[in-house]
């Protein structure tokens, strides 16, 4: 299946399969006629722009989160970093200037929310429940075990939680998000759906 957007996706920063996307792109397609969508780790908007894409099928929404410093491996001197994205007036990663222009040059000013925030702060007091989450956001244990527990709770019965960078072998990837992977299977409030590439969806019970 080939997914139109309204931009080349191609010119748009981030860390996406195609497989993955189109994974994603079904999984908030289906569930977002139940609610709104929140994504952990926006980055330049590539995973939002699919989520955008299948919401506005349903005049949905989707809560884009990120602080927009980039994680421990987008900074300065790590293999991910990307000096384009550095500000060298405040010393630091700045994506959210990246993201906004894509999010407005695909004219889906209306369909996403950013929520420029770390995960803990954004969870404070959140009441809206999620038709699905999707969890791509800082790698380490620390971070990754946060995005959980602040959010996973918030999917709707019947809805998806979707977790980017599952590897089972630390050879091929990061193991924080397979942890978390476990976590949720173990937890018998969610059962999966499917692995897509590194990408693994989850159905809430």
């Amino acid at each position: 299946m080939t997914i139109k957007l309204p931009i080349d996706i191609s010119n748009v920063k981030g860390f996406l399969a195609d497989d993955e996307a189109e994974a994603l792109y079904q999984a908030a397609l289906e569930a977002s006629s139940r609610g709104p969508v929140l994504e952990i780790g926006s980055y330049c908007g590539k995973s939002t722009l699919y989520l955008a894409a299948a919401c506005r099928q349903n005049d949905s929404v989707v809560y884009a989160l990120d602080h927009h410093r980039g994680s421990e491996e987008h900074q300065k001197g790590e293999f991910f970093h990307d000096p384009d994205l550095y500000d060298g007036e405040s010393e630091q990663l700045d994506s959210f200037r990246e993201f906004r222009k894509n999010i407005s040059a695909a004219g889906y000013n209306d369909i996403v929310i950013p929520l420029v925030a770390s995960s803990e702060v954004a969870s404070k007091n959140w009441s809206t429940f999620l038709s699905l989450v999707f969890i791509d956001g800082g790698h380490s244990l620390d971070a990754a075990l946060t995005d959980y527990r602040c959010w996973a709770s918030q999917v709707i019965r019947g809805g998806i939680l979707a977790i980017h960078d599952i590897f089972k072998e630390a050879s091929e990837g990061g193991q924080a998000p397979y942890t978390i992977w476990q976590m949720a299977l173990n937890s018998g409030l969610f059962e999966e759906i499917k692995l897509v590439n590194s990408l693994g969806l989850l159905r809430r019970l």
